[in-house]
């Protein structure tokens, strides 16, 4: 079906299409049959480098999934803290008040602009210098602390475009039954915008949890990637079987959480659909303290009168 955007393919170009794909396989397959090869030629593919993730479970039970929690937990507490920091930046970057939105718009293109590792590495000898934090939980707060900053303004840029592609219509209907911004951002744009988001938001859950991997590379912290380590110091040299594993699970996670974001998304435009995103006015009369919301409410009341 042919649209502005794309035009249903002819018969050579879908012939096309079929060799352009026979061709990256092969490719493909040959690059892969080639890796292949150079690990077997240099013993990357013996047995006793795999062996231990097969066969041992002290590999994963006092390496990797330990690992792993940590990665999970400092992801967890750096969304926790950045959902909330990156929606207020966001909607202070649309205030009318030039005081409010000029020094927040400097905030968050400034951390956007730094390394997430620098501001890791920064906060650690923060916290070294200033603060009587234990060295090792130091790691752990360092990077929690870069990732927070970094992500956050990354989220206030997700949400102030999702809100900004909304139709102006929406404001202006708002505007029109005499709902004040606080009440229209809260009941009209934001839960509109939530699902345009949630894609983007999500890679970023996703770029959260791979740059933890950072902080056990550069600062220490024990996390999944930092356990290739002490695997490789203990069960002999099997480095890349190490980390090939480690990038099996990263891959794992992050697809978990990519299908549950697809399946979010799709259960609140079915909800949406069916449901529709309203507000009681009543709700609205109680927060606006009357004006024209009570107005139509008495209509309402009186039409329901007259129709009795």
């Amino acid at each position: 079906m042919s649209s502005v955007l794309y035009d249903t393919p002819g018969p050579k170009a879908k012939q096309r299409n079929v060799i352009y794909t026979v061709l990256f396989v092969a490719a493909l397959a040959s690059a892969a049959w080639w890796a292949l090869s150079v690990m077997a030629d240099k013993g990357q593919l013996a047995a006793e480098k795999w062996s231990p993730f097969l066969t041992d479970p002290r590999v994963w039970t006092t390496y990797l999934l330990p690992g792993l929690g940590e990665t999970l937990k400092a992801a967890a507490f750096a969304l926790i803290m950045a959902l909330p920091l990156g929606a207020l930046l966001g909607i202070a970057r649309l205030s009318d008040h030039a005081w409010v939105r000029v020094p927040v718009g400097a905030a968050v293109e400034f951390f956007r602009a730094i390394p997430v590792l620098l501001m890791m590495i920064f906060a650690n000898a923060l916290f070294a210098q200033f603060t009587t934090v234990s060295s090792e939980v130091r790691p752990l707060y360092a990077v929690v602390t870069g990732l927070v900053l970094y992500n956050a303004s990354v989220i206030a840029e997700i949400v102030r475009a999702g809100i900004l592609s909304l139709p102006s219509g929406q404001t202006d209907a708002a505007k029109g039954i005499g709902m004040r911004k606080g009440q229209i951002m809260r009941y009209v744009l934001l839960p509109q915008a939530v699902t345009a988001m949630l894609p983007a938001l999500v890679s970023q859950l996703v770029v959260i949890v791979k740059d933890t991997a950072l902080g056990g590379a550069v600062l220490g912290l024990p996390e999944l990637l930092y356990q290739v380590r002490p695997i490789t110091a203990n069960y002999g040299a099997n480095t890349i079987a190490a980390f090939t594993v480690v990038a099996v699970i990263f891959i794992v996670v992050n697809t978990a959480l990519t299908q549950f974001a697809s399946w979010l998304e799709g259960a609140l435009r079915r909800g949406k659909r069916t449901a529709g995103a309203t507000v009681d006015i009543t709700e609205v009369d109680t927060d606006m303290g009357g004006g024209v919301a009570a107005e139509v409410a008495e209509d309402e009341r009186g039409g329901r009168g007259g129709r009795t």
